[in-house]
């Protein structure tokens, strides 16, 4: 004889569903993490370089170091903004509540969360090795998080003028 499951647990069997709704909530928590976090690291960042300038750090500094000084500002300033914007995000699908469904949200997701990486990393390694005034190679992830940046806000705009 098979023994009855308590009333409310399913079987073993039995996958749960993944709604809308319960993807649309784990993009908000997503973003407001990645947001709260990326703002926590641009600070203490801006904190860091403000250091660096107030001690006089000669690698920072110092007259020739004008490239790494304007990168990591640079970054740090990106890298605040994005978080901002990654907090915006949450908002945004928070008060679309269930229109905020379909392609466009895992794709505006992705390019922000690719962007708020790429844009300031860019930055910040262009700026750690320096070809006689040139930012390093890192600088090259720069375009790409802007990209980025650039199809996340157009596709947001798009499904809101919808």
């Amino acid at each position: 004889m098979l023994a009855k499951e308590p009333p409310g647990e399913s079987s073993a069997t039995e996958v749960p569903t993944v709604t809308e709704d319960d993807e649309r909530q784990r993009h908000i928590r997503k973003h407001l993490l990645v947001g709260w976090g990326a703002l926590l690291l641009f600070v203490t960042l801006g904190v860091v370089l403000e250091s660096l300038h107030g001690f006089k750090v000669a690698w920072y500094h110092n007259v020739g170091m004008e490239t790494r000084r304007l990168t990591w500002r640079l970054a740090h300033a990106h890298g605040t903004f994005l978080a901002v914007v990654n907090l915006a995000f949450a908002l945004t699908l928070y008060v679309l509540g269930e229109s905020a469904q379909g392609a466009w949200r895992r794709i505006a997701s992705g390019c922000l969360l690719g962007a708020t990486i790429a844009l300031p990393a860019g930055f910040f390694l262009g700026g750690i090795v320096i070809y006689g005034g040139d930012p390093g190679f890192g600088i090259f992830l720069t375009p790409l998080g802007a990209l980025l940046l650039v199809i996340a806000v157009s596709a947001t705009i798009h499904r809101l003028l919808r």
